[in-house]
Formats: C-alpha cells, sequence, structure tokens
C-alpha cells in the first residue's frame, strides 16, 4: 500500500539521517474506504493525489507549529504492507481524518517511492496559509481562503536520492 507521510524539511533532514521514517507510531493518509466514499472516484491516481493532498494539509499543520521550520510542505510517499497501514476506529467518522492512517512502527527510508515537496516560490503563501490556520480553524472565511492558497501550488516530485539537494 502507498502511504503519504506529512513531514517538514527538519523532519525530512532528520529521516534522511537516521535513514528511516520515525519512530512509531507514524499518521499517514491512503487511499482508504471512508477517502474512496469521500472522493467518488475508482480512478486509482486521483485518489491517490486526494491522499497526497491530504498528508500536505497535515504537514501544513506541522509547519504551524514549527516556526522554525523552511516554510514547505514535505510529504514522503512510502509503501508499506496493506497490514502496517492501520485506520483509527475512533477516528473513522471524522472527516478530518479522511484517508488517515496509523503504522506502528518506523519504516526504512529505503521503501520511499518518492519526496513531494513545494518550490521554494510557494513559500510565501505556505508561511501565510501556517499562519492563518488557527483563525481558519474557528472558521474565519478570510483566514480559510488564505489556507486554501498553499493547494495554489502543486507539490513537485523528487526521487529519495534527491533528498540531500532538497535539504541543502
Amino acid at each position: 500500500m502507498r502511504v503519504y507521510v506529512p513531514l517538514t524539511l527538519p523532519g525530512l533532514a532528520q529521516a534522511h539521517k537516521a535513514g528511516e521514517l520515525g519512530p512509531g507510531p507514524l499518521t499517514a493518509y491512503a487511499v482508504t474506504p471512508a477517502l474512496r466514499e469521500w472522493y467518488v472516484s475508482d480512478d486509482i491516481e486521483e485518489l491517490e493525489y486526494a491522499a497526497l493532498s491530504r498528508a500536505a494539509a497535515a504537514s501544513l499543520r506541522l509547519l504551524a507549529g514549527d516556526p522554525e521550520a523552511a516554510r514547505r510542505r514535505v510529504v514522503v510517499a512510502v509503501d508499506v504492507p496493506d497490514k502496517a497501514a492501520v485506520v483509527d476506529p475512533d477516528r473513522g467518522l471524522d472527516a478530518s481524518a479522511l484517508g488517515e492512517v496509523r503504522i506502528a512502527a518506523a519504516v526504512p527510508l529505503a521503501k520511499a517511492a518518492a519526496v513531494h515537496a513545494d518550490a521554494d516560490d510557494a513559500e510565501a503563501d505556505v508561511s501565510a496559509a501556517a499562519a492563518a490556520l488557527g483563525a481558519a480553524d474557528q472558521g474565519d472565511d478570510d483566514a480559510q481562503f488564505v489556507v486554501d492558497g498553499a493547494d495554489d501550488h502543486e507539490l513537485l516530485w523528487y526521487g529519495v536520492q534527491e533528498i540531500p539537494g532538497l535539504l541543502g
């Protein structure tokens, strides 16, 4: 199963140094039954893009909690055994948890298929979105508009071998 693990650049640096994403448990995003039902599509590429988008939103939340991190969303796509990605039954009906799965143990970075990250030109919008997240959560429509502005930037695809260049 392909899962999408939200990170920040410091988190990616730590994973690169350790050679693994972890320690567990990890929160990731995948094509779950609830995500399939919500997205209403049978196209696996569209569904995986939806899971990637959910992970990008979670990366933005990580950035909001780490003011020192570079303002770029980072998501690592990793392949894990199907049984390793478990949906939390307590959050199954929570709309904010669509596609969310838990992975109990650390995942070797060698299992990563790709890294997705914002380009440098997204930093201003991602920074503004991270700053507006709290107000958007409280129902502020203007703040939600700013948060949605980060989604105007597509995450770029990087091979795992390109991680040192992303960090440099």
